[in-house]
């Protein structure tokens, strides 16, 4: 048995772990936030006190300062807190100094999302390779358990693969994982998570793997429309994203695509930024001699994304639609959740996409917690059995269906 989590980072989405940890502090324990900005963790502890989120009240609660690129630091913090479940929801510039810090003391270790160098966008395929997978045999060396990107994407739509091969079909021959935010806000223009994090996925090559190999696109030229459940008609593009670089390893022999919704205004507004450079992650200089980041400056001029929470309205749909062969007969599945913004705000304070991304590294921790997914190795989520990762996200938070030629249901009905 693992207790005591720190939670690294306090936007969004470790507002939302930060409550769902609290929710179950009697199978977690002690609970620590810790950012460069220690302001913003006493805030999501307010919040969590203020909408009394503590399962066990006189649970530990507490807020660190730390710099999450300074291993040492991260380190000696874990060693005082007693903490054994690390959950990096910081950025994925700090991925490895984190599970470095980790290695060093023996804790699990989690992200949700692949590490990446500041100064570089779209590495060689496929991206796990460039870092995480160089520390599987320190980690088993170590007995260090470490769960990469166990968000919603990447994360449960990995899972969701792993349930279509485990309980629906017997062969994969594509994976179309589907992303749509069918949400509103009242910001003119707004990015759902970190900006800069946002508009790097965007402006790299859009990497799939069809064919057994990677096919190379441009960003938005590649449409399609879906018709999905709750949100309906929706139109999304082709766009190159963390899970397909591990899928990749387990289903060779699929054509693996993400889809992800953009609407006319945010993709006009996407392309006039890259089209002046705004969106460079290198730096330049001004008439003035003074040396700016251009990403680094369109992020600090847009707003926050946990403050678009309190007038989202709207769903998100999020799933995997899997095709195949069944019984020697061709067979398809959407495996799938939809999340509501105003029910997130509601319940601890963020909207929905922190929500879904939030979610499930407190469910992963818990089976870390139990021993379920302790493993005292590196996984990615697919490598993991996806059913206990699904029954407990329906009860904490985040429930999945399904949709195939017997209707739509729950998945393990």
């Amino acid at each position: 048995m693992k207790r005591n989590v720190l939670i690294i980072g306090a936007g969004g989405v470790a507002q939302v772990a930060a409550h769902k940890c609290a929710q179950n502090n009697d199978v977690l324990g002690d609970i620590h936030i810790a950012s460069r900005k220690i302001a913003k963790c006493d805030a999501i502890i307010a919040s969590i006190r203020e909408k009394g989120s503590l399962k066990v009240r006189d649970g530990l609660l507490q807020s660190h300062l730390i710099d999450a690129m300074d291993t040492a630091a991260v380190a000696e913090l874990i060693r005082q807190t007693g903490t054994q479940i690390v959950i990096n929801l910081g950025s994925a510039f700090v991925n490895m100094y984190v599970l470095e810090a980790c290695l060093q003391t023996g804790a699990a270790y989690m992200d949700t999302a692949i590490h990446e160098d500041p100064l570089k966008i779209c590495e060689a395929p496929p991206w796990y390779a460039n870092y995480e997978w160089k520390r599987r045999e320190r980690c088993a060396e170590a007995g260090v358990t470490a769960v990469l990107g166990i968000g919603f994407d990447p994360g449960v739509v990995n899972a969701y693969a792993r349930l279509a091969e485990d309980k629906f079909l017997d062969t994969i021959e594509s994976v179309d994982i589907i992303d749509i935010n069918a949400g509103s806000h009242d910001r003119w223009f707004a990015t759902n998570f970190d900006p800069e994090v946002n508009f790097r996925e965007f402006t790299g090559t859009v990497l799939t793997w069809q064919k057994g190999q990677w096919q190379e696109n441009k960003m938005f030229e590649v449409g399609q429309t879906w018709d999905l459940p709750v949100v309906g008609e929706q139109k999304a593009y082709l766009t190159g994203h963390d899970e397909l670089h591990s899928l990749s390893q387990r289903y060779p022999q699929a054509d693996l695509r993400f889809w992800m919704g953009f609407g006319d205004h945010y993709i006009n507004v996407f392309n006039v930024l890259n089209n002046l450079g705004l969106l460079s992650e290198q730096p330049v200089k001004t008439h003035e001699g003074l040396e700016v980041v251009p990403l680094k400056l369109v992020k600090a001029v847009l707003p926050d994304p946990a403050s678009l929470a309190p007038s989202y309205k709207g769903k998100t749909c999020i799933g995997d639609l899997v095709k195949g062969q069944k019984n020697g007969q061709p067979a398809e599945v959407l495996v799938y959740n939809v999340a509501d913004h105003e029910q997130a705000y509601a319940e601890v304070g963020s909207q929905g996409i922190s929500y879904t991304a939030g979610v499930p590294p407190v469910a992963a921790a818990m089976l870390i917690a139990n021993g379920t997914w302790d493993t005292g190795t590196m996984n990615n989520v697919e490598d993991l059995d996806p059913a206990p990762l699904l029954t407990l996200m329906d009860t904490i938070g985040l429930t999945t269906r399904v949709r195939d030629a017997k209707g739509d249901r729950p998945w393990n009905a």
